[in-house]
């Protein structure tokens, strides 16, 4: 199968928006999407961009996309972040995941970056053992903690 990895355009995006729902699905979260498109051209593509996403591309369709950042730890300094890797359920196990990670590994050292960092789900198995056979470490000592809007609003309230 012949396939292109290459940066996201602005294009792109309903592309990619449609990925991330997909993901949302896959994760059991199917309503919980609030970005549009509008909010992804602005963040990911303007003077300032938050983001870069990379796209996977099989006969001129996206098929898988990539999306990472940067984040600082006190550490190691300056880190890339995977926020997330989808692949479009009919083109798993084609190796489209593995060449979106790589390139995602490889941005990371043209970075001089000292870590790359991601999530994963404890129920996705078939990720976890992937990332494992790639030498990357799967943590279970840490949790994840986040405050949704609601609750950053009740909190300051207080």
């Amino acid at each position: 199968m012949n396939y292109t990895i290459r940066n996201a355009e602005k294009s792109d995006l309903p592309e990619i928006l449609n990925l991330i729902k997909e993901l949302a699905k896959f994760e059991n979260e199917p309503d919980a999407v609030e970005v549009d498109i509008k909010e992804l051209e602005e963040e990911g593509f303007g003077p300032k961009a938050l983001f870069t996403c990379f796209v996977a591309e099989v006969d001129e369709k996206i098929e898988g996309m990539a999306l990472v950042y940067f984040r600082y730890s006190t550490w190691k300094g300056r880190t890339v972040h995977l926020e997330d890797l989808i692949v479009r359920e009919a083109m798993r196990g084609t190796g489209l995941g593995s060449a979106l990670y790589k390139r995602v590994i490889e941005y990371a050292r043209e970075q001089g970056v000292k870590r790359t960092e991601w999530v994963v789900l404890d129920w996705n198995t078939p990720a976890i053992d992937f990332y494992k056979r790639s030498g990357a470490s799967v943590f279970t000592d840490w949790y994840t903690v986040q405050m949704d809007e609601k609750s950053m609003k009740k909190f300051l309230e207080k």
